[in-house]
């Protein structure tokens, strides 16, 4: 009789708690750490550095001060625009640099994808990339759009690796201009949604951003024509964006630089994956110090706080900025001087043509 009486007691008791606690789902719970550990926020950039993954759109009229003021107050020294589209956009981009803040801009050009498969696409399309290099562009951007939505004049899927725009990377090469190119999503984006999918509070709160593998096409598959690209035009230098979605598996990612010399990476959008795993990552900046760029893409200047604290601290279990992105813990890969200056400037002062050297140290 008293194992009843207590039972009841506490299905009371648990009712009662019910009653008074405040109803949450999953996203609006995110309670403050109690861990006690040394750190701080760095809100400036250790060192002057160059983000070559930004997009500002109204470059062309814009009033580059607003941006000034954010960039000096992180130690942003150069902008890399990599929205600069083609034709007049890049003029006007240009003549608005020029004329107000001629060494804090860089401004990539875009292709136009539209009607490819028509007679002389390929040649004109490389043509226009050289005019837009004349016209002041200094490197040129592909949008995640080719090898997902852009389609030939029949209506077919262009590949990333497809032959009629080898005209477009060979001539890269030739006018000595890197081509930043982001590829696919990350992986899980084509997984299903279920428990076992790391990405399902992304997804779930972002629905637009699942894929499935005929949506266009396999992530492997995207993958693998990238590859395939990069492999066919040896002396053309590609940044693959976003760590080229392997910055959860480094070892792998190693591997493919050792195997493609003319990939660079940069890792936009990525830092918390590499925050996870800060020996790893240390050891992955370390051996292909070289090879890393500074990259934020989205133009969010309080964000840049979060790239800054795990480039250069050792501090631990620190906050993401965005949990639907990332809802686990970062730590600082502590990374050395040198390292640090060849991220944040001196990779990107070897491969990205016309940035003036003037305004960073040795």
């Amino acid at each position: 009789m008293k194992k009843y009486i207590i039972i009841g007691v506490l299905l009371i008791s648990l009712q009662s708690v019910a009653q008074t606690t405040e109803k949450m789902d999953f996203e609006s719970y995110n309670p403050p750490s109690t861990l006690v550990v040394p750190g701080k926020p760095v809100t400036k950039a250790k060192f002057p550095f160059i983000d070559v993954h930004n997009h500002q759109f109204g470059m062309p009229e814009m009033d580059l001060g607003t941006l000034i003021k954010d960039m000096d107050s992180m130690n942003m020294k150069v902008m890399v625009n990599l929205s600069g589209q083609s034709g007049e956009s890049i003029k006007k981009s240009v003549a608005n640099i020029k004329a107000n803040y001629p060494k804090r801009f860089i401004v990539f050009a875009n292709i136009d994808f539209r009607n490819v498969g028509e007679k002389g696409w390929s040649e004109n399309a490389a043509k226009q990339l050289e005019l837009d290099v004349k016209n002041g562009a200094n490197g040129l951007k592909i949008y995640k759009s080719l090898g997902f939505s852009v389609k030939d004049i029949n209506g077919n899927r262009v590949t990333v690796d497809d032959p009629r725009l080898d005209a477009i990377w060979k001539k890269a090469g030739e006018l000595k201009i890197p081509v930043l190119i982001h590829t696919a999503d990350p992986k899980p984006f084509w997984q299903p949604m279920d428990a076992n999918n790391e990405r399902w509070l992304e997804l779930a709160t972002h629905p637009r951003r699942k894929r499935g593998d005929d949506d266009p096409a396999p992530f492997d598959t995207l993958i693998a024509e990238q590859h395939r690209m990069f492999q066919k035009h040896p002396n053309t230098t590609f940044i693959a964006a976003h760590f080229g979605w392997y910055p959860n598996d480094l070892n792998k990612l190693g591997k493919l630089l050792d195997a493609m010399p003319n990939v660079m990476v940069e890792f936009g959008a990525v830092i918390a994956e590499l925050g996870r795993q800060p020996r790893m990552a240390n050891q992955f900046f370390t051996k292909y110090q070289d090879r890393i760029l500074f990259g934020k893409d989205s133009w969010v200047p309080a964000e840049y706080a979060t790239y800054f604290r795990v480039l250069e601290t050792t501090d631990e279990y620190f906050p993401y900025h965005k949990k639907y992105h990332a809802f686990w813990a970062l730590y600082g890969m502590g990374l050395s001087d040198d390292i640090l200056k060849k991220v944040y400037y001196k990779n990107a002062l070897r491969i990205i043509p016309n940035i003036d050297k003037s305004i960073f140290p040795d």
